[in-house]
């Protein structure tokens, strides 16, 4: 539009500007008394007139498309301050993301001096209805052993490591109908075994099994590790109680927890090298 417009409206104006000439000259050069220079300035007004709105109306739209290209240019400028400081503000989470996650692990380390921790960030997950493993960057080249517990930096149990090479590892997570870990009721210190459960992993749930005929346990319990063994510490967290029901021999009691860690947010796990037992 504004190449249009600059090109025949330059035409229009150059042709009114031939004719107002011509018609001047003849004007000027005409030694009769009669008409001819009224008749000539009564024909060029109209095109100088022409001349003089077509010039304004091009220079109108000169001035309206310069002030285009200005807006233009500013908005484009405002987008990229804008992108700059989204990025900035993103980049502050992440970092105080990652100051929150230094800070609990500075925590759990401060409240379980007896656990000696590797961290490892998370490469893959392969977590569906048949099962729930992940795959994390350290390995024997860093003391990690097939059988070490992992755990986030909260301090909730995740799984255990069932494969180790040098700079890898995969680990069963505890949500896996593989795993089983000797399992307390913080509240009672009612023993039994949490367990990976093929019908619950789809849920993002483990159940409690081995409670007994009369066990004390109720909805809302903290279920932790019960250190029996000494194949993993005591005291780490596994999950809350959701439900407690009856077996189906009518006497036995077993529930479903639901995991105190969440495998969506996993991007950094922390694996228990070695831990010092305590009585």
């Amino acid at each position: 539009m504004k190449r249009l417009l600059t090109k025949y409206g330059m035409m229009v104006l150059s042709l009114a500007v031939v004719i107002a000439v011509i018609l001047s000259v003849m004007a000027y050069f005409s030694t009769s008394a009669s008409a001819l220079p009224n008749l000539a300035g009564i024909i060029a007004t109209p095109f100088r007139a022409a001349g003089a709105a077509i010039s304004e109306t091009v220079s109108g739209w000169a001035d309206y498309f310069t002030e285009f290209d200005r807006l233009k240019e500013e908005n484009e400028q405002l987008k990229l301050e804008l992108a700059e400081k989204e990025a900035a503000i993103r980049q502050a989470e992440k970092d105080s993301e990652e100051n929150e996650r230094l800070r609990k692990l500075l925590d759990l380390r401060e409240q379980r001096r007896d656990l000696h921790f590797e961290s490892a960030r998370i490469l893959e997950t392969d977590s569906s209805n048949w099962e729930s493993v992940l795959t994390v960057n350290k390995g024997t080249a860093q003391d990690v052993a097939v059988g070490d517990c992992v755990v986030t930096e909260e301090g909730f149990l995740v799984g255990v490591v069932t494969e180790a090479g040098l700079n890898w590892c995969t680990i069963r997570t505890i949500l896996d109908s593989d795993t089983s870990i000797g399992a307390t009721v913080f509240r009672s210190g009612q023993n039994a075994v949490a367990q990976g459960d093929f019908a619950l992993m789809g849920e993002g749930r483990l159940r409690l099994s081995y409670l007994g005929a009369n066990p004390d346990v109720v909805a809302g319990d903290l279920v932790v590790t019960s250190g029996l063994g000494d194949y993993f510490p005591s005291q780490l967290v596994i999950g809350t109680v959701e439900s407690v029901s009856t077996g189906d021999d009518g006497l036995a009691q077993n529930a479903v927890i639901i995991p105190s860690m969440s495998l969506e947010d996993l991007q950094q796990v922390f694996i228990v090298t070695s831990f010092d037992i305590v009585e």
